[in-house]
């Protein structure tokens, strides 16, 4: 990836190597937040803020301070510092801001700081070799593909909702069925990108 350039990088992150399709991270709030479209733009915003801005910080922490003095040992330590301190400015931010939405958001607001997707795209980062731009554009790229996963499927949940789903299947088991049906679509962009 790190040979590639910045637009196929931004593209392959969030069709072809989504965060959620591709990964299978950030599943908890992918099913826990889709139940209504504006509560999935509210994580995704969130989740857009935080997972940027940690990326933008803990690549130079890693850069400048673990990897010189040979303390990568510490990396997901420091990257969950991080990541937890911006989940509270967020949380403070929202609450006073959108009160009705860091109501609506709940439990995975807080939850943003063990969301996998955040540390597992400040950890790529390192591990795909990218630079410090390619990093910052792979991660706003798998942050807007979370939220075109978020959305899509919240769309689809509220539509749902809506129409006759047979018993059996109502709830959970059809909300799992169209999650593995939009990974298969979004497996139709694997060669997108490379």
């Amino acid at each position: 990836m790190a040979e590639q350039s910045i637009i196929a990088i931004f593209i392959a992150s969030i069709l072809s190597q989504n965060v959620i399709f591709a990964r299978f991270l950030g599943i908890c709030p992918y099913l826990g937040v889709s139940r209504s479209l504006s509560t999935a733009f509210g994580m995704s915003a969130a989740v857009l803020f935080v997972m940027t801005l940690s990326s933008a910080i803990t690549y130079p922490i890693y850069a400048l301070v673990l990897k010189p003095y040979d303390m990568e040992y510490l990396q997901t330590l420091s990257f969950i510092l991080v990541i937890a301190s911006l989940v509270q400015l967020v949380e403070i931010v929202m609450k006073k801001a959108t009160p009705s939405l860091y109501s609506a958001l709940g439990i995975f607001l807080p939850l943003i700081t063990t969301n996998c997707a955040i540390l597992g795209i400040a950890i790529l980062n390192i591990n795909e070799k990218l630079s410090y731009a390619q990093a910052l554009v792979f991660t706003v790229g798998s942050a807007v593909g979370f939220g075109l996963a978020l959305v899509i499927f919240a769309g689809i949940r509220e539509n749902l909702g809506v129409r006759h789903v047979p018993k059996v299947l109502q709830g959970a088991p059809i909300g799992l069925i169209t999650a593995g049906i939009l990974a298969m679509a979004f497996m139709g962009f694997a060669g997108l990108g490379q």
